[in-house]
């Protein structure tokens, strides 16, 4: 089922979307693949069963505050507070919280449902080889049925041993067959649900 709203989707329909969409959309054997830096076997069994894989990095700067301000703007969803897309920016990153991504195509706006998988919040004792702390923060969200995509995505802000700032985002998704695909015919199509 995907869920469409001809307006910018409500609180109230996005609840409504989270409460009918159930458990994750994928095999359970993939939860939190994201979490892990992905080694050449990982990445050819991912591949082999039909998921895409992506690694994005790109500096941000240097120092705790460049580290400290991304993190605030991941916390509060600003990552994804564009015009054509949004999260509640008062949804909290704690491992089980559901939240739609809410994205607007042609016409419609599509809800797709999500689960927070887990949650990294590294402030490492350990010192760099130039004096530097290290730290992380991150999480990984994963797809409920009705979104259209199954796997999981991973947004995380790093300060390594040199002082610099980086954010990583590493999705790893496949089409959801159960959102485009008749289950009795297998003819490609979609169960939609205006909201």
């Amino acid at each position: 089922m995907v869920f469409l709203s001809w307006t910018r989707p409500s609180p109230a329909q996005q609840k409504a979307c989270i409460h009918k969409s159930e458990g994750f959309n994928y095999d359970p054997k993939y939860q939190g693949a994201s979490s892990q830096p992905l080694s050449s076997s990982n990445k050819e069994e991912l591949t082999k069963n039909g998921f895409f894989l992506n690694h994005s990095r790109i500096l941000l700067g240097s120092g705790p505050q460049t580290f400290h301000n991304a993190k605030t703007a991941l916390q509060t969803w600003r990552h994804l507070a564009l015009n054509w897309s949004f999260v509640d920016p008062k949804t909290s990153i704690e491992v089980g919280t559901k939240f739609c991504i809410c994205v607007k195509e042609l016409l419609p706006w599509v809800m797709l449902p999500l689960q927070v998988s887990f949650v990294v919040n590294d402030s490492s004792s350990s010192v760099g080889r130039r004096g530097h702390k290290r730290a992380t923060f991150g999480f990984g969200s994963g797809t409920l049925h009705g979104h259209l995509l199954a796997g999981e995505e991973c947004f995380s802000i790093e300060l390594d041993e040199d002082n610099q700032a980086e954010i990583l985002c590493s999705p790893i998704h496949a089409i959801n067959p159960e959102a485009c695909h008749c289950s009795t015919c297998g003819k490609i199509t979609a169960s939609v649900k205006l909201l």
